[in-house]
């Protein structure tokens, strides 16, 4: 039986991520899912800080940022915060000063949460979503747990499809009937292809009259949700939030699925 005071007494706050999980089942099941995403997303902090690319070190600090905040692991959060708002400054010297801390930290919650589920080591874990019901939704965000998280509420309803940036959301559009999608969860910060320029695409591509899509983000600024807002999209949901506000918008978007 897994001891939750190991993770207490090391300073993860789980009685806040209760509010988000719900039970120490579902918690320890997205804990794994935590371990299966997080060795890739650390090689990519990684890359984008020593090639000095501070906008996609920006958009995977604050997704790290926010996993930590679910999981209660409030020191890499703050840590990871901090490196989200100095990247966006351009603030190379402090991303470079503080690097070791924010991964020392990192490799210390790994190594704990290996310990906590009696894992020697956990390796990338990639899923391979076969459609198996009638209507699918999207969830498009470069967070492994907010994805593992939908996928948990609705895959009893929806075969929910995955992917990591709007490329990948994109490419499973082709790939899938267009009368089985009813409808995307979109994040608006992610790498590679964002938010907006998958919302411009379905602009371009008359697209929303198919598939309703409403955004789920992690950024507060009232501009840019206004900028979302310009497009026929349906809804914005703010993380972090809970199943109840999950399933709320995910009926309030699937209704507009012609």
């Amino acid at each position: 039986m897994k001891d939750v005071t190991l993770l207490t007494n090391n300073g993860v706050n789980v009685e806040k991520s209760l509010e988000l999980f719900g039970d120490m089942a579902t918690y320890d099941e997205t804990l794994h899912d935590f371990l299966a995403d997080i060795d890739e997303k650390e090689q990519k902090i990684k890359y984008y800080k020593e090639i000095g690319d501070m906008a996609n070190y920006a958009i995977l600090v604050h997704g790290l940022k926010s996993d930590a905040k679910y999981f209660g692991f409030d020191t890499l959060a703050d840590l990871a915060y901090q490196h989200e708002m100095a990247s966006k400054q351009n603030n190379l010297y402090y991303v470079t000063e503080q690097f070791p801390v924010l991964i020392t930290e990192l490799d210390r919650i790994i190594h704990l949460v290996k310990q906590y589920l009696g894992l020697e080591t956990a390796g990338t874990t990639t899923t391979v979503v076969t459609p198996k019901k009638d209507k699918a939704i999207i969830v498009v965000d470069d967070s492994a747990v907010i994805k593992t998280f939908i996928q948990k509420i609705f895959d009893n309803e929806f075969d929910v499809l995955m992917a990591s940036d709007g490329n990948e959301a994109l490419q499973l559009i082709h790939q899938t009937e267009q009368p089985k999608i009813v409808g995307m969860l979109l994040d608006l910060n992610m790498p590679n292809v964002n938010g907006f320029q998958v919302l411009e695409y379905f602009k371009v591509n008359n697209l929303f009259d198919h598939i309703p899509v409403s955004i789920i983000t992690g950024v507060g600024n009232d501009a840019l949700i206004a900028h979302a807002f310009e497009y026929p999209i349906v809804d914005v949901l703010k993380k972090p939030f809970n199943e109840r506000d999950i399933k709320a918008v995910v009926e309030k978007t699937v209704q507009y699925a012609h």
